[in-house]
């Protein structure tokens, strides 16, 4: 199909914009599905929940039949019966979307319906994962209560099999509450007497098919009561360790060996007796040994049984994988708690094993105790104070927590703390304030005053002795004289204190300045002594680096011999590459030949059969107007034509309206004249 879309790609359908989903185990790759119809793909609405997703089912092109749109407003009434959650289908038309429909061809009546979350009951048989006893009957109990609703209204799935049946009761994603544990997909094959009879029939998938109709097309109300018994007893049975080593693979039965007297039959009916009682038992034999379809127990049969086996009743679980998951959350511990603080920056190969086991163990179990578990135990490591080890626990849990929630924020949060408390920041120093008396600017300013001060005291004593030479010029003049000696002798004094204080201070920064230089040329001498030490390292290293260089050069000389020796190979895998394909492209184009050529014949034969049908009408009709008319002789021939073209081809006009009912009375004719035909 030319429709291959990558996740995150956006669809527009009927006015709501989904992105195409990521697959959980391949990043790149589309969350995608394939079957035999179709491969369906999971939508994610932008603006919706997780478990409301979508799924888009693409048909391939023998299976675009324009009759799905009136199959599903049908089906559209069954959505509501538990477990039938896919029958809410939407189909796309040319006439609702065109505009898609002509962008991507392939959507071409591809059905919209709800995602089923969770696995198949399919991986569980593959994984061979044992399940505990209360999820063995909690599962065979929504199966059976699926498939007695289902009877009671007519329905009936037609190909009941392990890829078919999904187990939300599994499911990581957190789904609301009353949802069915078990659902059903793969319904286009649906039976209901409002419904027309599909074109293809599927004869039951291999592993869930009565051998006595496995060559013939499943459509009836009891087509699913063989499988279903099968797939019951397979739940049951896959809490017993025995049963589950015992499978054959994708199913626990070969199909070789259904209804037979196996030995795997035997060692589950064995398990079933001995777990879940004789009534169990009893309804598994009665199906294995039906000769027909309608023999088989129903489904109300199997949930009265079912719903009967009390909580006191269930056996003993022999399962344990709480355990498992401690024991690698420990070996993580205490591998983590050896290490130091810096490999915590960088994860060493050996953790990032243990996380992607410890992982693989959280997801196998799918449950909110594994979670709180994980919790519980990076807090002990906390409070035994381990904090390197309790970071590691914290880690692998926080990729299992959802985004938002109270949990993740308070795992968030304590990892913060861990890592702060494992990699402390160094305080930043402030840098320290100059005292105010140490300031150039107060140096400066105290300096200008005292000069200021120095020269106002004589210019004063001056114009006071002019002043008094006026008024007393004779009296006065002795004592300014005696002012302005005591003046100068003061201002002498101030001089020679200021060069007795200066003269102190040179000879404290002197003493300083030696002190000073004597640590200089101490510190001087050790970075010498320092220096001739990493000489001494250097000369070492460069003979380090020479020898380094030297291995160098002989692994780049023998890694370019690799390289030659690795392009011959590639160019001799090149051409052995092409000549496959060339091979194989003649062998796909003589493969598509004898395809064609089957499909005509196929296509012949079906017309053939079809004109055989209405020649089969026209001679019952003629030998009928012939015993009618009281000519025996004429009519037993018409009989006789009629028998040699009914005995061509019988498996197939017997399955056309009423045509094997025609043969039937044709039969009694030839055996007995006096048989009256029917009108017919």
């Amino acid at each position: 199909m030319s429709f291959q879309p990558n996740p995150g790609d956006e669809l527009i359908i009927n006015g709501t914009a989904y992105v195409v989903g990521r697959h959980p185990a391949a990043p790149g790759l589309a969350y995608a599905q394939a079957g035999r119809q179709g491969i369906v793909y999971q939508l994610i609405a932008k603006n919706g929940a997780p478990h409301e997703a979508k799924a888009l089912k693409v048909f391939f092109p023998k299976f675009r039949i324009p009759a799905m749109v009136y199959q599903s407003e049908h089906m559209e009434t069954y959505g509501d019966i538990p477990g039938l959650q896919v029958c809410k289908r939407d189909v796309l038309t040319p006439e609702r979307n065109g505009s898609l429909i002509a962008e991507q061809p392939d959507l071409l009546y591809a059905v919209l319906m709800p995602w089923v979350h969770g696995m198949t009951w399919f991986d569980c048989l593959t994984d061979q994962r044992q399940l505990e006893a209360s999820d063995s009957l909690a599962l065979a109990r929504a199966l059976a209560g699926i498939g007695s609703a289902m009877e009671q209204k007519g329905l009936a799935h037609c190909d009941l099999s392990a890829p078919n049946v999904m187990l939300p009761f599994f499911s990581e994603v957190e789904l609301p509450e009353g949802t069915s544990a078990v659902e059903l997909v793969d319904v286009e094959q649906m039976y209901s007497t409002k419904m027309d009879r599909p074109d293809a029939l599927l004869a039951g998938s291999p592993g869930y098919a009565a051998h006595r109709t496995v060559h013939s097309g499943l459509w009836s109300a009891y087509a699913d009561r063989f499988a279903g018994a099968i797939i019951i007893g397979e739940m049951l049975g896959w809490s017993d360790r025995v049963v589950v080593d015992k499978a054959w693979g994708e199913s626990y039965f070969d199909q070789h060996e259904m209804q037979t007297p196996c030995e795997r039959y035997f060692i589950l009916r064995k398990s079933l007796e001995s777990r879940w009682g004789s009534k169990v038992v009893e309804l598994f034999s009665r199906a294995w040994d039906s000769q027909d379809l309608s023999s088989c127990p129903t489904f109300g049969e199997w949930l009265v049984v079912l719903n009967a086996v009390t909580e006191q009743e269930i056996p003993v679980e022999t399962i344990e994988t709480e355990p498992a998951v401690t024991e690698t959350i420990e070996s993580a511990a205490a591998g983590s708690s050896s290490e130091t603080v810096s490999s915590l920056a960088t994860p060493a190969p050996l953790k990032a094993e243990q996380a992607a086991l410890l992982n693989q163990d959280v997801l196998e179990q799918g449950e909110s105790g594994v979670t709180d578990k994980l919790f519980r135990q990076a807090r002990e490591l906390e409070q035994q104070n381990k904090p390197a080890a309790a970071l590691e626990v914290y880690r692998s849990l926080y990729h299992f927590v959802e985004d938002g929630s109270p949990l993740h924020v308070e795992v968030s949060a304590a990892i913060t703390g861990l890592e702060e408390q494992l990699n402390p920041k160094m305080p930043e120093q402030p840098e320290k304030s100059k005292a105010w008396y140490r300031s150039k600017m107060f140096i400066v300013t105290a300096s200008a005053a005292v000069v200021l001060l120095a020269a106002g005291i004589p210019t004063v004593s001056i114009l006071a002795d002019q002043s008094n030479q006026r008024q007393i010029e004779a009296t006065k003049q002795e004592e300014a004289l005696k002012a302005a000696k005591a003046a100068e002798e003061k201002l002498a004094a101030e001089q020679e204190a200021a060069q007795k204080s200066l003269t102190e201070k040179q000879r404290q920064e002197a003493e300083q300045q030696a002190k000073q230089q004597a640590l200089a040329a101490q510190k001087q001498q050790e970075e010498q002594k320092k220096q001739q030490a990493l000489i001494a390292q250097q000369v070492k290293y460069e003979a380090y680096l020479a020898q380094k260089e030297q291995n160098k050069q002989a692994a780049a000389k023998l890694a370019k011999q690799k390289a030659y020796d690795q392009q011959a190979k590639y160019e001799k895998y090149l051409a052995l590459k092409k000549e496959q394909e060339a091979r194989a492209a003649k062998e796909e184009a003589a493969r598509k030949a004898a395809a064609e050529a089957e499909q005509k014949r196929k296509d012949a034969i079906q017309a053939r059969n079809k004109e055989n049908v209405l020649q089969l009408i026209s001679l019952y009709n003629k030998a009928y107007a012939s015993q009618e008319g009281g000519s025996t002789t004429k009519a037993k021939s018409f009989a006789k034509r009629f028998r040699a073209l009914y005995d061509s081809n019988p498996s197939y006009y017997r399955s056309v309206g009423e045509v094997g009912y025609r043969a039937s009375s044709i039969y009694n004719f030839l055996g007995d004249t006096n048989f009256r035909l029917p009108k017919i």
